[in-house]
């Protein structure tokens, strides 16, 4: 019998949520993206954004499932964070290095998902790096400390399997240490 693994991926609009989920995805990613209604410098102009959720599968040997569900990044659907986190075991957030105020991005996802951050285990990925120097990783571990959390951070490239999945399976072993 197969088993079924829910995984989120949250984070501000732009930071690579619907690239990270295509880039896993042994299936095609369901995008629930429309066209933009309002520039906000803050989401890089983007033409379209993610309304309700990205979907997508990773299919395992042992035929068990990790299905990703990715939120939409902008406050006002933050209705749909509840209802997508529902039956969670942990979350990957997504931060743009890019934007104007990352290191309050990230303050602001820990505290919307702390609910499910309590219960399960968290991965950050850093992303857009290249566009913007600062803050460096190290900024994003020291406000981590001062919160007291340990959550395991990295610099990726949303478009880069092997980036990706180095966050996928660093959030699979703070989830179960004993997993291969």
């Amino acid at each position: 019998m197969s088993n079924n693994y829910k995984l989120i991926f949250t984070g501000p609009t732009g930071a690579g949520k619907t690239t990270a989920i295509s880039t896993l995805s042994d299936i095609p990613v369901l995008i629930t993206e429309e066209k933009s209604t309002h520039r906000d410098p803050k989401h890089h102009d983007k033409k379209t954004i993610t309304v309700a959720l990205d979907y997508g599968v990773i299919n395992l040997k042992n035929q068990d499932k990790i299905h990703l569900y990715g939120t939409p990044g902008q406050e006002r659907f933050d209705f749909m964070w509840d209802i997508l986190t529902v039956g969670g075991l942990g979350l990957i957030l997504l931060i743009d290095n890019a934007r104007t105020a990352p290191l309050e991005d990230m303050h602001f996802f820990l505290n919307a998902f702390s609910r499910l951050i309590e219960k399960n285990k968290i991965a950050i990925g850093i992303t857009r790096m290249d566009l913007c120097a600062e803050p460096k990783l190290v900024d994003y571990h020291k406000e981590l400390n001062k919160l007291k959390l340990k959550i395991p951070l990295f610099e990726v490239d949303a478009r880069r399997k092997q980036d990706v999945s180095l966050l996928l399976q660093a959030l699979l072993y703070a989830l179960d240490p004993g997993l291969n």
